[in-house]
């Protein structure tokens, strides 16, 4: 047999092999234990605690893939920009690199005609089996919030509308029916019908960029929203210290929240009464990255023509209106940094970066390392609490490498 043809074969076959079962080791991410992960045919089939880790392994955690629920793009790209389906395969790579194994493409507050057109390349990418499963849903912010400057944000007002269901059914139809969370301003008119039709629906709805009375918001939940956007972003620099909608939400013990743990969109102590409050079982640490994530520090233009600046420690800002424009850090930032701001544990942080929201979207099948789950997984080291990934499985393939 030819030189070559024996070397395809044996790698073939190793693929082969690999793929069908493997076993992978580390310090659990709950306890600090060793433990051993036995993985078949892309699923979780043992986890069992073992004596000791061999010296390569013995500073290596792992831990449940990451899930991001906001994800507006990446190194250069924008889900509501250009897109093409390359460009999701190249956005997935990179989070693989961070360690997500499954996020939502976020479609910010566009035109109609925008939507419909890249939530229908989504929806092809999505079933694209390269993406190994990856992209579990979509999550559409806006343009359904208010029309507010401050608790707008920067997204385009042009766009910002009230919701319409039949609107609404074409997007969710070319999205292949994967929109699996909206966010939206409940205090705008015609809003708390769409939460109720959309909780029917089966879709999560999130409250962000509004300016909703306490009442209403109680309302909203009645109606079925579910959770936060980014609490504390998304609002105006100046409020009533009294009646705002920041208080609502976080004394209404119906309502999860996500926060942005970048360093950038909240202070340390913001972080740690927000968790206080919340606790981890009702917290969820989302990115809110942006195309500019991956890029150099400069000044870019907008997709609507505004200066944006990506400083020097990663920080994105809108120059015309001075607010900060979405996230260049992608989640596992916030894993170490809400460890480092708050004092709890590994375990608590993966659970709000994975854990919980596989539980809010019902994702069944993955969110934590069990037998039956799909191995999707992160090794990693933890250093001054910053996640150094080492390897991400995604159904149980090696998709990503340090070394």
């Amino acid at each position: 047999m030819h030189k070559f043809a024996i070397n395809l074969f044996f790698f073939t076959f190793t693929f082969i092999m690999s793929n069908a079962q493997d076993r992978i080791e580390g310090l659990s991410y709950i306890d600090n234990k060793p433990i051993s992960v036995l993985i078949k045919n892309g699923k979780i089939i043992e986890v069992k605690k073992i004596p000791k880790l061999s010296k390569e392994h013995s500073d290596v955690y792992i831990a449940p893939g990451l899930i991001d629920n906001q994800v507006n793009g990446f190194e250069g790209i924008a889900f509501v920009g250009e897109l093409t389906e390359a460009g999701v395969h190249k956005i997935t790579r990179a989070l693989w690199e961070r360690g997500v194994t499954t996020y939502f493409p976020t479609l910010i507050t566009s035109s109609h005609e925008v939507l419909l057109k890249n939530f229908s390349i989504l929806a092809s990418a999505k079933n694209d089996k390269q993406n190994l499963g990856t992209i579990a849903g979509f999550h559409l912010e806006g343009p359904y919030i208010s029309p507010e400057n401050g608790f707008r944000g920067t997204h385009p007002g042009k766009y910002v509308r009230p919701p319409d269901w039949n609107e609404f059914m074409e997007l969710y139809d070319a999205s292949g029916k994967n929109i699996i969370t909206v966010t939206v301003a409940p205090e705008v008119p015609g809003c708390l019908a769409f939460i109720k039709n959309c909780n029917k629906q089966g879709i999560i709805v999130a409250i962000g960029h509004h300016n909703a009375s306490a009442e209403i918001i109680d309302e909203a939940v009645n109606n079925g929203a579910k959770i936060c956007t980014h609490l504390g972003n998304g609002m105006a620099n100046t409020i009533n210290r009294h009646v705002n909608p920041l208080w609502p939400q976080l004394s209404s013990d119906k309502l999860m929240i996500s926060m942005i743990c970048d360093g950038f969109h909240l202070r340390p102590e913001e972080i740690r009464v927000f968790y206080r409050v919340k606790g981890p079982a009702r917290t969820i640490i989302t990115s809110d990255v942006t195309e500019y994530a991956g890029m150099k520090p400069g000044i870019y233009k907008s997709l609507v023509g505004d200066s944006v600046e990506l400083t020097d420690d990663g920080e994105v800002r809108n120059l015309q209106q001075n607010v900060l424009y979405g996230s260049a850090s992608s989640i596992d930032k916030g894993v170490g940094h809400i460890i480092e701001v708050t004092g709890c544990s590994l375990g608590d942080a993966i659970r709000m970066a994975s854990t919980n929201p596989a539980k809010l979207y019902g994702l069944k099948d993955r969110g934590s390392i069990e037998v039956g789950k799909r191995a999707d997984l992160v090794l990693f080291k933890l250093i001054n609490n910053k996640m150094e990934i080492q390897k991400t499985i995604v159904a149980g393939k090696e998709v990503y490498s340090k070394q």
